[in-house]
């Protein structure tokens, strides 16, 4: 699969290298923000990839403060620093998108493999748009939400999918709990549409579907959650999916913990030759119902 560097990957590439250089002169971030008359809290969201260093003098001055006078490593981190100022892709729905957010729909772009476990509605790239108009309908007049916020999710929701279904997809594998599938999200006929998209997707070369039975004895993640792996560049990272906010993290303990939740998980559900059997009967059992 083809390395993805989307503006993302580039702000977290040029972080990451700021964070190296600093801490290989022994600066403090107060210490190095001062350096370009700004905040420890901004320079730590830019060498964390949230935000971007928005001018050119900026990086020059880090350059200097940190003593790197090579033109040749000069000239890539600014071509870096160029690249990373470029428009990202869902900026046309970033007013309807929740904390964390941004930064994980950035991520989740440039990963080449994605590992997801989701215990209460279906997952987001797995979804129809049935089922997620479905699902923000639900909600709306409870969160007091408005027609466009909807449409946008929908749409936005719709736009993330090209990543499993484009010319170069990531390797996708997901663990569903039944309880999930099990739960009605806007009817018996949008949930049927439901099964057969999965189903479909997980027919797929790079896709990987697991069935987690709720009748079944067995460890269960609390929340949400998805692991994004990127090339030899940056580390993995983990999001958690909380009720009103996305947390991001590439600490390698939190890593770690998450994937071997998932493990854990993987060995207990059903083996994926399994799955379609499995929504066949959760489709027949919704049409008694």
């Amino acid at each position: 699969m083809a390395a993805r560097r989307g503006p993302t990957f580039r702000r977290r590439e040029l972080g990451k290298e700021l964070r190296r250089l600093r801490e290989k002169k022994g600066y403090s971030t107060k210490e190095a923000a001062a350096a370009i008359e700004s905040s420890d809290t901004k320079l730590n969201r830019v060498e964390s990839g949230h935000n971007q260093l928005p001018r050119v003098r900026d990086l020059e001055d880090l350059l200097d403060f940190y003593g790197v006078t090579d033109r040749n490593d000069r000239d890539s981190l600014l071509t870096l620093h160029r690249e990373s100022l470029s428009p990202d892709w869902y900026r046309p729905y970033q007013n309807f998108m929740p904390s964390g957010a941004l930064l994980y729909a950035g991520l989740e772009s440039d990963a080449v493999t994605m590992r997801a476990w989701h215990s209460q509605v279906v997952f987001g790239l797995l979804q129809t748009e049935s089922y997620t108009r479905a699902m923000f309908m639900t909600a709306k007049p409870v969160d007091e939400r408005t027609t466009e916020f909807v449409e946008e999710n929908v749409a936005l929701r719709m736009k993330r999918k090209e990543i499993v279904h484009g010319d170069d997809p990531i390797e996708l594998r997901v663990i569903i709990d039944e309880a999930a599938l099990r739960r009605v999200i806007g009817g018996p006929d949008v949930m049927r549409e439901q099964y057969e998209e999965i189903e479909r997707v997980a027919a797929l070369d790079h896709v990987t579907v697991q069935i987690l039975p709720q009748n079944l004895v067995t460890y269960r993640a609390s929340a949400n959650f998805v692991i994004l792996d990127f090339d030899s560049k940056l580390d993995p990272v983990v999001m958690e999916d909380g009720p009103q906010v996305m947390t991001v993290s590439d600490k390698p303990r939190e890593v770690w913990l998450y994937a071997r939740r998932f493990d854990a998980m993987r060995e207990s559900a059903l083996a994926p030759v399994k799955t379609a059997e499995f929504l066949h009967r959760l489709a027949r059992e919704i049409d008694v119902d």
